[in-house]
C-alpha cells in the first residue's frame, strides 16, 4: 500500500518507512528459551531439548536479519519465524494441558508439590506472555519487513497513538515494546485493554492467549495456592 497524499479526515496511512531494532525480539526469544529449560521434564512436549532448540533456530534467524536486511526481508524468513513461533506456542499449550491433567488425576500433597505447581504455572504463563508478543510483532501490518519499507498492509491493531495526532505525530509507528505491552495486558486482563484488535487473525490470536492465561491463573495457580494453604 503506497502512502496517501490526499486523504479524508484522519492521518494518512501508512506512516513513513522506518526500520525497527531486532534486539528486543531477540531478548524475548532468549528469555523464552530459559523458561523452557526450567520447565519440569514431565511437562515438556517431546525431549527436553527439542523446544529450546527450535527457539534457538528462531533466535538465530533474528540475529542474522539485521536492520538493513529488514528493508528487503525474504518472505521465507517470515514464514519460518511464524512457523517456529506456532510450534513453541503449541508446545506451551501442551505443557499447560499436561499440568492440568496432572491436577485432575492426581492429588498433590505437601508444600514441595505445591511450590512446583506454582513455579510450573508461572513458567507457562510467562512463556505465553513472551511468545504472543512475538506473534503480534510478526503479524501486525505484514511484519517488520513490510513496516520497514513503508509497504504496510492493513493494521491488525489500533493503538491509542493512531487515533489522535495530539498524542503522537502522524508518523508514529509501534515498536516491539508496544506489542509486548499488548501481550502483557491481554494475558492479565484476559481481554484487550487500550489497544483493539482489528483483523480476524488478531482477534483469534488474542483469544487463544486469553484462554491459555485464564486456565493457567484460574486453575493451576489457584489450585497450587490451595495446596500450600
Amino acid at each position: 500500500m503506497a502512502a496517501q497524499t490526499e486523504h479524508g479526515p484522519g492521518r494518512p496511512y501508512p506512516p513513513p518507512a522506518a526500520s525497527e531494532p531486532f534486539w528486543p525480539a531477540q531478548l524475548t526469544v532468549l528469555a523464552a528459551i530459559g523458561l523452557q529449560v526450567a520447565l519440569p521434564e514431565r511437562l515438556t512436549a517431546g525431549p527436553v531439548w527439542l523446544v529450546p532448540a527450535l527457539e534457538a533456530v528462531l533466535l538465530a534467524g533474528l540475529v542474522v536479519v539485521n536492520r538493513s536486511q529488514t528493508e528487503d526481508e525474504p518472505p521465507r524468513r517470515r514464514h519460518i519465524a511464524l512457523g517456529l513461533t506456532a510450534i513453541v506456542t503449541a508446545a506451551n499449550i501442551y505443557s499447560l494441558g499436561a499440568l492440568t491433567h496432572y491436577l485432575l488425576h492426581h492429588t498433590p500433597a505437601g508444600h514441595s508439590e505445591g511450590r512446583e505447581l506454582i513455579v510450573s504455572g508461572m513458567l507457562i504463563w510467562l512463556t505465553n506472555f513472551l511468545i504472543f508478543a512475538l506473534w503480534y510483532w510478526e503479524m501486525d501490518r505484514g511484519g517488520p519487513g513490510k513496516r520497514a519499507t513503508g509497504r504496510d498492509r492493513a493494521p491488525d491493531f489500533l493503538f491509542p497513538q493512531m487515533s489522535d495526532d495530539r498524542i503522537e505525530p502522524a508518523g508514529w509507528r509501534p515498536q516491539f515494546i508496544d506489542y509486548l505491552y499488548v501481550s502483557l495486558t491481554n494475558a492479565t486482563a484476559f481481554s484487550p485493554t487500550d489497544t483493539m484488535p482489528l483483523s480476524a487473525a488478531a482477534k483469534g490470536t488474542m483469544g487463544v492467549q486469553s484462554l491459555v492465561s485464564l486456565v493457567t491463573i484460574g486453575l493451576i495457580v489457584s489450585r497450587a495456592v490451595n495446596i500450600l494453604a
